[in-house]
């Protein structure tokens, strides 16, 4: 065997994970190749919020990932933080700002949410650099054939044979597929006997059927602030209509705790005491009209669909003549509008893949394979989801900080 096709570390991957953890194995003096099937590296970080990257949240911690062992992700979030690359972000020049959210009344909240001023080009081109200064080689359009092992790996590519020592695999999930989501990672899995649990898209728009995709589709580009929960998990998000159904944060993050025939709950109007509101209204300007009142409160396209919906006999009715009963019932759809969703969207618009790699076949130390020596595996094929606004970047940094470090 040649030294030419021989390194210490093989990544498969280079996309956030596997970028981290060939940064930090090279500054091990590992020498290390990433192998990538597309013709970029790091798409999904150059697409990501908007373009401008969230890199990380200044809140991240094990409560914001799903995993059926919730307590796996403790470790590697414990040793590389979210302070720990805001450090390397800070090294590097790159300006960011924390996003602000307004909510229905105008009031401005902060989430922990760091963006890029300019353009999450800015740290694709950082980890590159830092990859560049490690020795890291990079092979793109690299599509792998199969991987064997005795002593090492050996792997067959497209672009040759490769032997390797320790054999990283960060290779994602099936989540957007145009970006080189795909199974191979739980495919690889398998092949040494580790488990891979049930996956599906998450971090994902709803989709509607029947009047209630009518209704959306007429709302199309509304965005409205709503507390929203699903399986006893809820969250105060943005939520957006679309022609095909609901999207927004709101909606992807309880996408993740969704499960086809659940309830999904929307308080319209968090905060706000509905029925205190029109009873007051009714004692002060009795001729006053439902959808007058909650249009101060609401758009009036939304407020006149909730009509149609909800008070369509009493729509010329004052409020002096509806019953407290009768308002109290309007009230309570706005504080709790119950839908079923049709479906998500899947793979083809899911920022994540929920499931995938079990974290009982894996070091929570090291990433490494209980079931292979020296086989790792990092990011989002494991089974490991973090909630929407830079929980699944920082997910990526953690667990390819430790990995670095071991393989």
């Amino acid at each position: 065997m040649s030294d030419s096709n021989y390194v210490d570390v093989i990544i498969i991957g280079a996309g956030a994970a596997g970028l981290m953890c060939a940064i930090t194995a090279g500054q091990r003096g590992r020498k290390v190749l990433m192998l990538e099937k597309s013709n970029k590296v790091g798409k999904k970080i150059l697409m990501s919020g908007g373009g401008r990257c969230n890199f990380t949240n200044m809140y991240a911690e094990p409560e914001n990932y799903l995993s059926t062992n919730p307590h796996f992700c403790k470790s590697a979030l414990s040793r590389y933080t979210q302070w720990d690359f805001i450090e390397l972000v800070n090294k590097h020049g790159i300006e960011y700002n924390e996003k602000s959210h307004l909510d229905n009344a105008g009031e401005e909240t902060h989430k922990g949410q760091l963006f890029c001023n300019d353009s999450a080009k800015q740290i694709l081109a950082m980890l590159l650099d830092e990859a560049k200064q490690a020795g890291v080689e990079i092979q793109t359009r690299c599509e792998i054939e199969s991987v064997e092992c005795d002593h090492g790996f050996k792997l067959d590519t497209s672009l040759g044979e490769y032997h390797c020592e320790s054999l990283v695999v960060a290779s994602g999930g099936l989540s957007i597929p145009t970006l080189g989501g795909s199974g191979f990672g739980y495919e690889l899995a398998k092949q040494y006997g580790m488990n891979v649990l049930e996956h599906r898209a998450g971090l994902v728009p709803f989709t509607l059927s029947g009047a209630l995709k009518e209704m959306t589709s007429r709302l199309s580009g509304l965005a409205i602030h709503v507390d929203i929960s699903c399986q006893r998990q809820s969250f105060n998000e943005e939520l957006l209509f679309t022609h095909r159904g609901l999207s927004g944060p709101a909606v992807l993050q309880i996408s993740n705790y969704w499960h086809p025939g659940d309830i999904v709950t929307i308080d319209l109007l968090p905060g706000r005491d509905v029925a205190n509101i029109l009873l007051d209204e009714k004692a002060n300007n009795g001729k006053s009209l439902l959808r007058t009142v909650l249009s101060k409160l609401l758009s009036k396209k939304l407020v006149s669909e909730c009509e149609a919906m909800w008070w369509q006999k009493e729509k010329q009715t004052s409020l002096a003549e509806i019953p407290d009963t009768r308002l109290q019932e309007i009230a309570d759809k706005f504080s709790g509008w119950e839908i079923k969703p049709s479906a998500t969207e899947g793979y083809r618009t899911a920022e994540v893949t929920l499931g995938g790699v079990d974290t009982n076949d894996l070091s929570s130390q090291t990433m490494e394979s209980k079931t292979r020596p020296n086989l790792y595996f990092i990011g989002e094929v494991i089974d490991v989801t973090g909630h929407l606004g830079g929980y699944n970047f920082q997910w990526a940094w953690s667990s390819g900080y430790v990995a670095g470090l071991n393989a």
